[in-house]
């Protein structure tokens, strides 16, 4: 049975991290002390859930997060520092601190280990996250302990809903673009201006002309889209600012 530790102290211990090809300690009081911490914890790095919805949704709503009062957002995982370091870079989880549980100390500390040795990952972490304020966790949200990988309250939108239910979300937005054309330069200076991310895909090395035509219905760049519209290109993108 997974315990809920609200109102308890993180446990202790120190993480092995790798950075710029030396080994950095990192221990619970420099993650946790005097600051507002969002932790989630998953199974494991490269693995379907983890890498298609839990972590990006946490690295693609950081900035809602840091707008209320979020100091860092945490992953852990029974993984060691080379591997959740390549998952960052794969995942360009710029936004996200990613910190190792090799040993499994700390999601042991938590109650939080469990045996998947019958798909061979051994001792992992369960799926949970939690919001944590100068050590002391706050509130956690654990997935329910059924069989599978439930996925249903450990995501971002959760966490900030309990931070702030009347938070903004970030938008998202992506940009058809190609290399060297000055209406994608204009287009991306707009979007920056008014503190837009966006993904770009590149025309010729991400997706085909015949891709675009398909899914923005034009062969020129940029197509500029937001949440799931398609605005168009660089002038149709400043009328669509001038109209809000």
């Amino acid at each position: 049975m997974l315990s809920n530790r609200e109102g308890q102290r993180v446990p202790s211990c120190t993480f092995r991290t790798r950075q710029d090809n030396e080994w950095i300690d990192i221990t619970t009081d420099d993650l946790f002390n005097g600051k507002t911490i969002v932790v989630f914890a998953l199974p494991g790095a490269f693995t379907p859930t983890c890498s298609s919805t839990h972590l990006p949704g946490y690295n693609q709503m950081a900035k809602a997060f840091y707008e209320n009062g979020v100091n860092d957002i945490v992953c852990i995982s029974v993984n060691d520092a080379f591997v959740m370091n390549e998952w960052a870079k794969y995942q360009e989880a710029e936004n996200i601190k990613m910190i190792p549980d090799g040993n499994g100390i700390f999601t042991e500390g938590m109650g939080m280990l469990v045996d998947r040795t019958n798909l061979g990952f051994g001792k992992r972490s369960w799926r949970y996250s939690m919001l944590v304020k100068d050590g002391v966790i706050e509130k956690m949200f654990i997935e329910p302990e059924e069989p599978g990988d439930p996925f249903k309250v450990s995501d971002a939108e959760t966490m900030l809903n309990y931070i702030n239910p009347e938070a903004a979300k970030p938008q998202l937005v992506s940009l058809f673009a190609k290399v060297g054309c000055p209406f994608c330069t204009r287009a991306k200076s707009m979007l920056k201006e008014r503190g837009l991310d966006y993904e770009e895909i590149i025309l010729g090395k991400d997706v085909t002309t015949r891709s675009l035509q398909a899914v923005a219905g034009a062969a020129t760049v940029p197509q500029v889209f937001i949440d799931g519209k398609l605005i168009g290109g660089s002038e149709a993108l400043e009328a669509y600012f001038a109209a809000l």
